[in-house]
C-alpha cells in the first residue's frame, strides 16, 4: 500500500550542445550523462550543468557533416573506461574516456539498426540492415551471425504426447467411428482458423528490431517484423545465439520490448479491438498476463517500456496518435507498480505538446532504482528521484479512522483500518478524479485527520472533506481550487505544464529556476494568499508534529530546517538541539518524522539504504519501515523482527542498544514477523498494527507493547470493560486488572462490576486470580516503580480480591451475583467450600417461597463445575446435613448403591458417634476425637486406639481433667510413645507427673538423666543401699559418656566414695576439682600416687602433639614456597610463549592445571555429591594438584588455630599445677615449645 512520491528533480535547460540528441547513457561511476547527437558525443553533469568532455563524430568522417548521420545506440563500458557508439551507417566506434580517442572497431556494410550489450557486458548483439543478428565479445571478436526471421520454432519446441486426446481414450458403445469423426471435425476447424488473416504491424511502427536481455544475461529476446506476414514476432535466443523459442501469433503486437530484470517475463504492448494493453510473455513465447492502459484504443502509441533495476517499477513512454493544439502530439511517461496481481498507476508525468519539451531519450539509473533520466528534443535534461511512501492519516485520537490512501491512476483507494481490514487491491471506497493523481496527503489537524487532498498530474488540487458519517463523501462537490479552511501538509515538486503544486494551509513547493518555500493560506472558496521564502537547496521532504505543531523540512544534502509561521509570513531557521548545536542528517532520508525523546524534539529519518538516523546519530542499519505513534516508535527490520519502543523511557543510546541486536527476543518490545513485512498503519487508541507482506496481502498483529500500553491507559481511565474485552480476546492474564493499581481497583470495585455486567466475565476474572504479581513478572512496566505495584492491603492477594468483590456483590444484588459469590468462596487460598454449600442449601430453602435469579440446582451444578465432585461430596458430608449430602450426590455421577447404604447407616447412630463416624471417614481425626470423647466411657477404648493410631496424644489430654483415670491412661500411653521415639526424659517427666514414679525412674535412668533419676529416687524414697547402687550405675554411664565431673558428683554425694570421685576427676583432667577433694577428704597420698603421674602424662602428650604440629607446619611452609616459585616461573614461560607464538591460546589450555580444570568443569554439571567431591579435590595436598597452594594455606591456617587453642588451655590449667608441684624443668620446656610454635606461626 505504498505510493511513489517525488523527492527531487534536477533540470538542466541551458544546454547548448551541437546537433540534436539521439540517444544517451548514464555513467554509473560519476553520475554524468553521455549524449550522442548526429555531430558529437558530450558528457555533462545534470546537477551542475558542467560539461566534462565533448568529442566530434564528424571530424574523422564517422558521421557526415551535414547532420544527416544517425546514432542508433550508445553504451557506457566502465571496465574499459570507454563508450561504445553504433551508427546507422554501420560503424561501431569506441571512445576512450581517459585519452579522449575515437576508434572504429568494426563496420557493417548493410548498416546497423540496433546495439545491445549483455548485463555483464561480456557480449554485444548488433542488428543489421539485412535483418541479421551479429554476436560479438566485449573485445569485438565476432562469435556468430544469424538471421532474425527463422522458420524453426527453436530448441524448446513443444512436444505433444497425446495425453488427453479423444482418440486415445475409451469410447464405449460409440466405438472407433466416433473417434474418427472427431478427428475429421478437428482438422476442418484448424483449416478454417489457418485462413484467418494475421494483422500486420501498425502503420506508425518503425519496423526496427528490438533486443532486450534477461537480468542474468543467459537469454535475450528480439522483436522483429516478419517479412512474410508483416506482423511482429518475439524470438528468444540463448547466450550462444541459438534460437530457443518463438512467440505465438499475437495480433496487434507493438514495437516496445523489455525483459524484466528479476524474473522470466518479457514485456511488450498489444493493441486490441477494444483496448490497449501491456502484455507479458514467458521465455517460451506464450502470453502470461496483461494490464490495460488508461487510454482509448486509438489514442496513444507506446514508444518504449522500461523496467527499473530492481524490477519494482515499469515506465511506459507514450505519445498521442493525434496532434494536439499546436499540431504536435502530447507526450506522457507513466510509472506502474504491481501488488497482489494488480497493476497500479502511481505517477503520470505530462510533457505537453510543445515539440522541444518532448523527450527523445528515457532511461532508468543503473545504480539508484527509483531515479529516472530523460532528455528532451530541446536539450533539456531532467532527473527525477522518487521514493516509496505510505500515505496514512496522522491522528492519535479515537476520531482518526487509521486511513491509508493508495494511488491508482485517476482513483484514490482509501481503506479505513479502524472499521475493517481489506486486502489490496480492494478497498473500503474509491475516490474518482478526472485525471491521474500524483500525490495524496491527509490533513494534519486534531480531530480532522480523515480529510485529504490530492494533487493531479495537471497541477490541480482536489480536496475531500469529511461528512457527518465516518466515511469520506463519495459525491463531494469537487471544483478546481475550491478549497475550504484546511490544514494540510504535503511533499511534492513542480509540474511541467505550469501548474503550481502547493498545499493547503502549510505546504512546500519549489520551482527549478529559483528555489523557495511556498505557503498557501486559503481565505475562502476562491481566494488565497501566497507566501514565499527562499530555500538554499532542494526540498525533498516535509514533516509535521501534530502534538507540538512543529514543521521541519529536509534538503537534498540532509540539512534540516525548521519552518516558522507568523500570520501569513514564513521563515526558516537551522535545526538546533538543546545545547545550540546545528543538527543535520548525514544522508538524505526518504521518510522522516518528528517525535519527542528525553524531553527534546528530534527528527528521525530512514534512508533508501535502510539506515535509521535520529538527527545526526545512526541508530540502526537494518530498518525496513517505521512509524511514530504517540509515545512509541515501531520498526520492522530486515531480520524479520518488529520492535515497539517506548520513547518516554529511552534515550538515543538506549534506542541504539535496543536495536543493535535481537538478543532480547523474549522482551515484550520485540516480536517476530513474516519475512519482508512492512508497517502500513497503527490504529490510534487501539492495539492493532497493520503489516503488509511482500506479496501484497495484509496482516493484523497486536504487538504486546502496544497492547499493554493501551491496557494501562484504559485502566488508568477506569475503562474496565474495554480493558477486559481486549485482555480476553488477546489472552492477556486478567490479574493485570488488579496488579496495575491495586488501590484504585479496590476503590472502584462497584464501577468494575457495573461495567463488566456479565456473570460469566466476573467468574472468569475470579477463576484466573493467582498470587503472582504480573506487573513484575509477565508484564513488567519499565516506567513503573516496584512500590506502586504492591498490594493495596496486607494479606494474600486472592483473598483480598475475593472478599472485596463478594462484599460489594452482596451489597448490590446478592441474587444476581449468586454464582459470582460462590466463585469468590471457592477461589480463596483456603477454599470455603462449606460456606458455599451452605449458601446453596439456603438458596434451596428460599426458592420455595421466592423466584430467584439462580436456582439451587443451577448453583450446585456450577459448584460441581468448579470443584471436584468427590471433594464437594466430602465437604457436604462434613456439614452433617444429610439433605445437602443427598442434593450433592444426586447431581454427581455417583452410583446410589455407593452412598445410600452408608448414609442410612449413619442415620441410625447416636448424634455424637454419628459425627465421629463421618469425621473419621473424612479423615478429620481431631474432630472425630472431639466427638468420640462425648460418647461416654464405653467408647474410651476406641478413643485410645484412635489416639494411638493417629498420635493425637496432646489433643486427647486436653479433653480430660488431670485427675481423671482417662488422663492417667492417656499419659501412660503417651509416655510409651515418647520412649519409642527416643524421648525418654520427656516420658519420665510425664510419668512422674501422673504418679508412675517407678516407671519414671526407669525412663530417667535409660536416658542418663541423673539429676531427675536421683530426684525421683529420693522422692520414692529408695533405701540407702539401693540409692548407692543407683548412684554407681549412673556414674558408670556418665564415665562412659566422658562426663567425668558429673560422675564424680554422683560418687561423692550419693555413693559416698571420695577416692573413686577423685579418680574420675583425674581421669577427666579436672585438676582443680580433684585437688579440692584431695584436701577436703585429707587424701594427700593420692597426689603422689595418681595426680603427679597424670600430670606428667598430660605434659608428655601435649609436648608430642606440639612437636608434631611444628614439624607439619614447617613441611607445609617449605612446600608452599616451592609451589609459589614454580607457578611464578610457569607464568613467565607462558608470557614469553604468547609473545613469540600465535598458537599461545592452544598452549595455554595444556599448561598448569588445564587437565583438572576441564575435569572440574564437567563435574560441576553433575549431582551435588559429585560437586562436593570436586570441591574437596580443590583442597587436596597432593603434590602437583592445580590448587595445591590454596590447600597448603588452608592447612597452615588450621595448625595455627589448633596451637592457639592448646596454648590457652595450658596457660589456664597446667602452668599453675606445674608451679605448684615444683616441676620447673617440664614447665620451661613446655613454654619453650609453645613460644617456638608461636614464633613459627
Amino acid at each position: 500500500m505504498r505510493n511513489l512520491s517525488l523527492l527531487q528533480r534536477f533540470k538542466c535547460v541551458d544546454l547548448s550542445f551541437p546537433g540534436s540528441p539521439q540517444c544517451f547513457t548514464i555513467r554509473s561511476e560519476t553520475g554524468t550523462v553521455l549524449v550522442a547527437s548526429e555531430l558529437a558525443i558530450t558528457e555533462f553533469d545534470p546537477r551542475t550543468e558542467e560539461v566534462h568532455k565533448e568529442v566530434s563524430l564528424t571530424a574523422e568522417d564517422y558521421l557526415p557533416k551535414d547532420g544527416s548521420g544517425v546514432v542508433v545506440a550508445i553504451q557506457d563500458l566502465p571496465d574499459q573506461e570507454s563508450v561504445c557508439v553504433a551508427t546507422g551507417s554501420g560503424d561501431v566506434i569506441l571512445y576512450n574516456l581517459s585519452t579522449s580517442q575515437l576508434e572504429c572497431v568494426g563496420s557493417v556494410e548493410s548498416g546497423l539498426t540496433g546495439m545491445t550489450w549483455s548485463p555483464d557486458q561480456e557480449l554485444v548483439t548488433l542488428t543489421t540492415g539485412q535483418e541479421t543478428i551479429i554476436m560479438m565479445t566485449k573485445d569485438f571478436e565476432p562469435i556468430t551471425e544469424v538471421t532474425i526471421n527463422q522458420d524453426d520454432f527453436g530448441e524448446d519446441k513443444f512436444i505433444t504426447v497425446g495425453w488427453g486426446k479423444k482418440e486415445t481414450q475409451f469410447h464405449g458403445s460409440e466405438g472407433k467411428q466416433a473417434a474418427q469423426k472427431y478427428d475429421t471435425d478437428l482438422r476442418i476447424i484448424r483449416r478454417s482458423l489457418s485462413f484467418q488473416p494475421v494483422q500486420p504491424a501498425l502503420p506508425w511502427d518503425d519496423r526496427k528490431p528490438r533486443i532486450t536481455w534477461r537480468g542474468d544475461g543467459q537469454l535475450f529476446a528480439v522483436s522483429a517484423v516478419c517479412p512474410k506476414t508483416g506482423a511482429r514476432k518475439v524470438r528468444i535466443w540463448n547466450r550462444e545465439c541459438v534460437l530457443q523459442a518463438t512467440s505465438e501469433v499475437v495480433n496487434g503486437l507493438e514495437q516496445p520490448l523489455c525483459w524484466k530484470p528479476s524474473g522470466s517475463l518479457i514485456t511488450s504492448t498489444q493493441r486490441h479491438p477494444n483496448k490497449h494493453s501491456v502484455v507479458f510473455m514467458e521465455k517460451n513465447g506464450l502470453l502470461h498476463g496483461d494490464f490495460t492502459l488508461p487510454f482509448g484504443k486509438e489514442q496513444v502509441k507506446v514508444k518504449e517500456l522500461l523496467w527499473n533495476s530492481d524490477s519494482t517499477v515499469l515506465a511506459v513512454w507514450m505519445e498521442d496518435l493525434k496532434p494536439g493544439e499546436n499540431d504536435h502530439p502530447n507526450t506522457y511517461i507513466q510509472l506502474w507498480t504491481v501488488g497482489n496481481y494488480h497493476w497500479y498507476l502511481k505517477q503520470s508525468v505530462h510533457f505537453g505538446s510543445e515539440p522541444l519539451r518532448a523527450p527523445v531519450c528515457v532511461c532508468w539509473d543503473p545504480e539508484k532504482p527509483l531515479r529516472l533520466h530523460l532528455l528532451t528534443r530541446g536539450w533539456a535534461s531532467y532527473t527525477y528521484d522518487w521514493g516509496w511512501s505510505t500515505e496514512r492519516s496522522h491522528g492519535t485520537d479515537c476520531h482518526d479512522n487509521a486511513s491509508v490512501a493508495v494511488i491508482d491512476g485517476d482513483k484514490i483507494l482509501v481503506t479505513t483500518f479502524r472499521q475493517c481490514v481489506i486486502p489490496p487491491p480492494m478497498c473500503a471506497f474509491e475516490l474518482q478524479l478526472p485525471v491521474p493523481v500524483n500525490l495524496v496527503t491527509f490533513r494534519s489537524q486534531a480531530q480532522r485527520t480523515n480529510e485529504l487532498a490530492a494533487l493531479t498530474a495537471d497541477g490541480h488540487i482536489y480536496v475531500y472533506g469529511q461528512g457527518e458519517s465516518c466515511n469520506l463523501k463519495r459525491d463531494s462537490n469537487i471544483t478546481l481550487f475550491r478549497i475550504s479552511h484546511l490544514h494540510f501538509l504535503y511533499s511534492g515538486g513542480g509540474v511541467e505544464n505550469g501548474g503550481v503544486p502547493g498545499g493547503l494551509g502549510i505546504t512546500k513547493a519549489f520551482e527549478f529556476f529559483k528555489l523557495f518555500m511556498q505557503c498557501l493560506f486559503f481565505l475562502n472558496s476562491w481566494s488565497f494568499l501566497r507566501s514565499d521564502v527562499p530555500v538554499d537547496g532542494f526540498v525533498i521532504s516535509l514533516c509535521h508534529s501534530l502534538r507540538n505543531g512543529t514543521v521541519a523540512l529536509q534538503l537534498d544534502d540532509g540539512q534540516i530546517r525548521k519552518v516558522h509561521m507568523d500570520s501569513s509570513e514564513l521563515s526558516l531557521t537551522e535545526w538546533k538541539d538543546s545545547t545550540g548545536n546545528t543538527i543535520n542528517l548525514p544522508r538524505p532520508c526518504v521518510q522522516t518524522a518528528l517525535f519527542t525523546l528525553s524531553g527534546e524534539e528530534h527528527l528521525i529519518g530512514l534512508t533508501e539504504r535502510s539506515h535509521l538516523y535520529i538527527g545526526d546519530s545512526l541508530v540502526a542499519s537494518n530498518i525496513s519501515s517505521f512509524v511514530v505513534y504517540d509515545d512509541f516508535l515501531l520498526l520492522t527490520t530486515h531480520s524479520h523482527m518488529c520492535h515497539c519502543l517506548n520513547l518516554s523511557t529511552l534515550s538515543i543510546k538506549g534506542l541504539q542498544s535496543a536495536l543493535s541486536s535481537d538478543a532480547n527476543q523474549n522482551d515484550e518490545t520485540v516480536r517476530k514477523v513474516e519475512r519482508g513485512s512492512r508497517i502500513v498503519s497503527v490504529v490510534p487508541q487501539d492495539t492493532r498494527l497493520i503489516l503488509q507482506m511482500p506479496r501484497g496481502n495484509l496482516e493484523t498483529i497486536h504487538h504486546q507493547a502496544l497492547v499493554l500500553a493501551q491496557l494501562r491507559k484504559w485502566l488508568d481511565s477506569l475503562r474496565f470493560k474495554d480493558a477486559f474485552e481486549c485482555m480476553r480476546k488477546l489472552r492477556i492474564n486478567l490479574n493485570l486488572i488488579y496488579d496495575h493499581n491495586p488501590t484504585v481497583f479496590l476503590a472502584n470495585i462497584e464501577m468494575f462490576l457495573k461495567q463488566i455486567d456479565s456473570i460469566n466475565s466476573i467468574n472468569l476474572f475470579l477463576t484466573e486470580l493467582k498470587e503472582e504479581d504480573t506487573t513484575t513478572t509477565m508484564y513488567r512496566c519499565p516506567s513503573r516503580s516496584a512500590s506502586s505495584s504492591a498490594s493495596g492491603k496486607g494479606g494474600k492477594k486472592v483473598d483480598i480480591i475475593c472478599d472485596a468483590l463478594r462484599s460489594t456483590m452482596e451489597t448490590l444484588d446478592p441474587q444476581k451475583y449468586c454464582l459470582c459469590i460462590l466463585t469468590s468462596h471457592v477461589r480463596k487460598t483456603t477454599p470455603e467450600l462449606e460456606i458455599a454449600l451452605q449458601k446453596v442449601h439456603e438458596l434451596r430453602g428460599e426458592s420455595r417461597f421466592t423466584q430467584a435469579h439462580v436456582s439451587a440446582e443451577e448453583a450446585l451444578k456450577y459448584l460441581l463445575f468448579l470443584v471436584n465432585v468427590n471433594e464437594l461430596y466430602e465437604q457436604s458430608l462434613g456439614t452433617y446435613d444429610f439433605d445437602l449430602v443427598l442434593m450433592v450426590a444426586e447431581k454427581s455421577q455417583k452410583d446410589p448403591k455407593e452412598y445410600l447404604p452408608f448414609l442410612n447407616m449413619l442415620k441410625t447412630l447416636e448424634p455424637n458417634y454419628q459425627r465421629y463416624t463421618i469425621d473419621k471417614h473424612l479423615k478429620r481425626y481431631r474432630k472425630a476425637l472431639h466427638h468420640l470423647s462425648k460418647c461416654g466411657e464405653e467408647h474410651f477404648t476406641e478413643l485410645l486406639n484412635l489416639v494411638k493410631d493417629q498420635r493425637l496424644y496432646s489433643d486427647a489430654l486436653e479433653l480430660y481433667s488431670s485427675n481423671s483415670e482417662q488422663y492417667k491412661t492417656l499419659s501412660v500411653a503417651y509416655a510409651e510413645h515418647l520412649v519409642e521415639q527416643q524421648q525418654a526424659e520427656q516420658a519420665g517427666l510425664l510419668l512422674w507427673r501422673c504418679g508412675e514414679n517407678a516407671r519414671a525412674l526407669q525412663a530417667f535412668v535409660s536416658c542418663t538423666s541423673w539429676r531427675n533419676a536421683l530426684a525421683v529416687a529420693t522422692h520414692i524414697p529408695l533405701p540407702p543401699e539401693q540409692l548407692t547402687v543407683l548412684a554407681r550405675d549412673l556414674a558408670e554411664k556418665l564415665l562412659e559418656a566422658r562426663r567425668h565431673t558429673q560422675a564424680a558428683l554422683c560418687l561423692e554425694q550419693y555413693a559416698k566414695d571420695c577416692e573413686e570421685a577423685i579418680s574420675a576427676l583425674i581421669q577427666g583432667a579436672a585438676w582443680e576439682e580433684a585437688l579440692r577433694l584431695i584436701y577436703l577428704y585429707n587424701r594427700q597420698d593420692i597426689i603422689e600416687t595418681d595426680l603427679k603421674s597424670a600430670l606428667l602424662d598430660a605434659h608428655s602428650n601435649q609436648t608430642s602433639f606440639l612437636e608434631s604440629q611444628k614439624a607439619l607446619f614447617i613441611r607445609h611452609k617449605n612446600r608452599l614456597t616451592v609451589v609459589r616459585e614454580l607457578k611464578a616461573k610457569a607464568r613467565l614461560e607462558l608470557f614469553d610463549a604468547e609473545l613469540y607464538s600465535e598458537a599461545s591460546s592452544v598452549l595455554t589450555g595444556s599448561h598448569l592445571g588445564s587437565k583438572y580444570s576441564r575435569s572440574n568443569s564437567r563435574i560441576s554439571s553433575r549431582s551435588s555429591k559429585n560437586r562436593r567431591k570436586a570441591e574437596g579435590k580443590k583442597h587436596s595436598l597432593k603434590e602437583g594438584s592445580p590448587f595445591e597452594d590454596i590447600a597448603l594455606l588452608n592447612a597452615l591456617t588450621q595448625i595455627i588455630i589448633i596451637v592457639d587453642k592448646t596454648r590457652g588451655e595450658l596457660r589456664t590449667q597446667q602452668k599453675h599445677h606445674f608451679t605448684k608441684f615444683v616441676m620447673i624443668c617440664q614447665q620451661k620446656n613446655l613454654q619453650k615449645t609453645l613460644l617456638g610454635q608461636s614464633t613459627k606461626n
